[in-house]
């Protein structure tokens, strides 16, 4: 199961600003650029789900954030000693293996109490990134169209492009229009990956989590 860090992985997804009227709405032409993972995040279902899981789920949520705030505490001494040992004459890999497994070992026994916490909202977020996922190509199809782009890139494979040329933001549009709404009720039988979007798309978005890993393993010189 991926990570609640990682899928929601832990900080909102920063998506593109809407286009301004007048010139930014003028066609494309051409080529143009487009950020799937924020057309997902600024699509109204998408942001419906997420507000929609995190009411359903707040219970298991806050506990999850509870206990990593303890963890961290936890970890914090046995850390700042590491460090310590870790500056101090002589030290070397071997003297210091000893407390870097402890706190690799308590983290990990951490994070795998966290997923467990986490995984109901994880597989709601997942099943509703899919449903969007699932119309993804053909809101790139339309928008692609509508904008007469003859060659669309990703907005990283792009040395320098107008704001002009970035049609993400009609791409959330025709994502509004294909899937208004998405379900939230994850079904008993259901697999993540099943209806193939995230295969064929890319990573979902991230959105605002409340339960990242509980802390950095520090490692030895």
């Amino acid at each position: 199961m991926t990570t609640f860090k990682t899928l929601l992985l832990a900080a909102a997804l920063v998506a593109p600003a809407a286009m301004t009227a007048t010139a930014a709405d003028a066609q494309v032409s051409g080529i143009a650029v487009a950020d799937a993972q924020g057309a997902i995040a600024n699509s109204k279902a998408w942001n419906a789900a997420r507000a929609q899981i995190e009411t359903t789920y707040k219970a298991q949520l806050d506990q999850a954030e509870t206990r990593r705030q303890a963890v961290a505490r936890e970890l914090q001494p046995l850390v700042t000693a590491f460090q310590t040992a870790q500056r101090a004459p002589g030290a070397t890999d071997a003297s210091l293996r000893p407390q870097a497994q402890a706190i690799q070992t308590r983290e990990t026994a951490a994070n795998q109490e966290l997923a467990r916490l986490t995984q109901p909202a994880q597989r709601a977020q997942q099943y509703a990134i899919e449903q969007i996922q699932a119309k993804l190509s053909d809101a790139v199809t339309a928008a692609v169209r509508a904008k007469n782009v003859s060659l669309l890139l990703r907005p990283e494979a792009a040395l320098f492009a107008q704001p002009t040329a970035d049609i993400t933001p009609a791409i959330t549009t025709e994502l509004d229009r294909l899937v208004p709404s998405v379900s939230t009720a994850v079904p008993a039988n259901w697999q993540p990956n099943q209806q193939g979007g995230q295969q064929q798309q890319g990573a979902a978005p991230a959105p605002a989590g409340r339960a990242p890993a509980a802390t950095r393993t520090p490692q030895g010189r």
